[in-house]
């Protein structure tokens, strides 16, 4: 559902003769609900439990499938704030809900590690699949409305009836009050999960400068460049990296978590502070990209890890929560100067990201330092 929207956003607007100046406007009304919504859709999927959460995914889904088949222009307003708390709820929610499930269930806790690559690599070859789903289902038909929404409502709906039917809920046990008192106690007050929240923050800032800028630096210049394949490849490299993770974490000569994403977070810096100074060649561009993307592969569930170590199942959602409206916060504010206003040019905007990535190389090399015994200890049961 995530990829089947995101294949004709830019595309479906122009259909509609929707300007430039109202895409940045899009833009920032997603970023800004994210970083209003995320704080509080991570608490609320922690307190009423992730399968409620999961279910709001689907609705939203579903309710803005049947509006666009109702309506000839869908508010652009409405679309993004929509689609903006979807992304938000899947940013964390599935994820929270699988570790409270592999938790309750009594697995291995080291068998995490398999999940978590796994689920970098599947959800990455499924918007490769969406994309190519897409496209066929729209075949040449280059008319408004063109997103399948048939098919997502479709898919929302029979999402919606599975997780009602067949999957357990998990709902939370602890009142509000508990609730803000443990995050206050083991987020707020724990200096390893800032650093933790750091890091996750910054790495959601770069990728997604990296996902407004990326287009705009291959087709400088005028360059004709069909971007609807050189998007595959970037997901591909993704799944390329995240099968890295478990040769590096696992193993007699496995290597410590944080070592590993010290080194991946500084040659994401370095891979983007190349592109920051606009390299024209179109290869090594997308060789750039994909690099870029194979490391953004490694480090998702090497933070997924970090993150079963340290925080606790029970608050797991917030502190995803907290660290998603920092990033797009920055990513509006980023937005709204480099789009809106143009005070700043697109490599000033990807030098801010080479800043961030370099911070959370060192808010990494800190909690290597500083992370003594974790709240889950990371070992076989």
């Amino acid at each position: 559902m995530e990829g089947l929207w995101s294949v004709f956003g830019e595309y479906e607007f122009a259909s509609y003769g929707i300007g430039r100046e109202t895409m940045v406007k899009s833009l920032c009304y997603g970023y800004a609900t994210a970083l209003f919504a995320a704080p509080f859709l991570g608490v609320f999927s922690d307190v009423i439990g992730h399968k409620k959460s999961s279910l709001i995914f689907c609705i939203l889904h579903f309710i803005f499938g049947v509006w666009k088949r109702i309506s000839e222009q869908p508010s652009v307003f409405m679309t993004t704030i929509c689609l903006s708390l979807a992304n938000t709820i899947f940013s964390f929610s599935f994820e929270n809900w699988m570790v409270t499930q592999h938790e309750k269930q009594g697995h291995r806790l080291d068998s995490l590690n398999d999940t978590y690559w796994l689920m970098s690599f599947f959800e990455s070859a499924s918007f490769i699949a969406s994309q190519m789903f897409a496209n066929w289902l729209i075949g040449n038909n280059t008319e408004k409305n063109t997103a399948p929404s048939f098919v997502v409502i479709f898919f929302a709906a029979t999402c919606f009836t599975f997780i009602t039917r067949g999957w357990t809920e998990t709902s939370g046990t602890a009142s509000l009050k508990d609730y803000s008192r443990s995050f206050y106690a083991y987020i707020l007050g724990d200096k390893r999960i800032w650093l933790l929240a750091w890091a996750q923050t910054c790495l959601h800032f770069s990728i997604g400068i990296f996902w407004i800028l990326w287009a705009p630096t291959v087709v400088a210049d005028g360059r004709e460049v069909q971007l609807g394949l050189i998007y595959p490849c970037f997901l591909g490299s993704r799944m390329i990296g995240s099968t890295a993770f478990p040769c590096l974490t696992s193993g007699p000569s496995s290597l410590r978590t944080e070592d590993c994403l010290v080194f991946a977070y500084i040659i994401l810096a370095f891979l983007l502070s190349i592109v920051a100074y606009d390299y024209q060649e179109i290869g090594v561009l997308v060789t750039l990209f994909c690099l870029f993307h194979a490391c953004v592969g490694f480090v998702l569930p090497s933070l997924a890890r970090l993150r079963t170590m340290y925080v606790p199942n029970e608050l797991r959602g917030g502190m995803m929560g907290f660290s998603l409206a920092l990033a797009n916060g920055a990513i509006l504010l980023s937005v709204v100067q480099g789009g809106y206003y143009r005070n700043v040019g697109n490599a000033a905007l990807m030098t801010f990201g080479v800043s961030g990535l370099l911070l959370a190389a060192g808010c990494m090399h800190a909690l290597k330092q500083w992370g003594k015994q974790p709240y889950n200890n990371w070992r076989k049961q």
